[in-house]
């Protein structure tokens, strides 16, 4: 014989469970994309190519250290992004967090913030490629595009982007590691590689001229 005793006994309902397990999958699998979050919604992927492009400008392998340089990534994408995710938390977690609203309402408030910020870095031209791609028409604002047509603009916009900050990064490098060349060929020392004599050169001109200064600076300024 089975026993069944009601769900009333206990002070809750089956149903209250079977919401309370949907949420925390929901939460679960939500958490497992924030990686894919962080890298493709926010300004981090700028940031990081930008560092990237810079160390090997310089020709320093590996200093500055690769955990170095996406820690500091990290950070600056939280400044950047702090007035978001101020946004976020007002208008979405903490209200979730108080009961005041349901996990779908969360999220739908919780978009819009990145959306505008994703749109306010993303190139027409970029945002109109995957917009003919989706064959979307009638749209009558950016805003109202959904998230699978702003992700991809905005990041090839942001790579774009982080190239060209790139480039006139290496070009002064470029140009010590060129005059470097050319003496040591006139020289006759065709054996010593022109990287070690560059090198120091190359990080005396980037501390004289406060290099992490400007390039952070200058980096920082593009997002605004």
């Amino acid at each position: 014989m089975v026993i069944t005793l009601p769900s009333v006994a206990y002070g809750f309902e089956l149903k209250d469970i079977d919401n309370s397990l949907i949420n925390l999958f929901i939460l679960l699998t939500l958490l497992s994309f924030i990686p894919a979050v962080l890298v493709m919604f926010t300004s981090f992927t700028r940031i990081v190519v930008v560092l990237a492009f810079l160390r090997q400008a310089i020709g320093g392998q590996q200093i500055p250290p690769t955990p170095v340089i996406i820690g500091l990534s990290l950070f600056l994408t939280l400044y950047v992004m702090s007035p978001v995710v101020n946004n976020v938390q007002a208008n979405a977690i903490t209200p979730y967090l108080n009961e005041e609203i349901t996990f779908g309402e969360a999220l739908q408030k919780a978009t819009p913030p990145f959306k505008d910020f994703m749109l306010r870095q993303t190139r027409e031209k970029d945002l109109a490629l995957f917009v003919d791609l989706a064959r979307i028409k009638n749209v009558k604002t950016k805003e109202d595009l959904p998230l699978r047509v702003v992700v991809p603009a905005f990041t090839i916009s942001e790579l774009r982007t982080a190239f060209e900050i790139g480039f006139l990064l290496y070009l002064p490098f470029l140009v010590i590691d060129m005059v470097v060349s050319s003496v040591l060929l006139s020289l006759g020392m065709m054996m010593l590689p022109p990287v070690i004599i560059s090198l120091p050169f190359k990080l005396l001109l980037f501390v004289l001229v406060d290099g992490w200064n400007l390039t952070i600076g200058s980096l920082i300024r593009s997002f605004q």
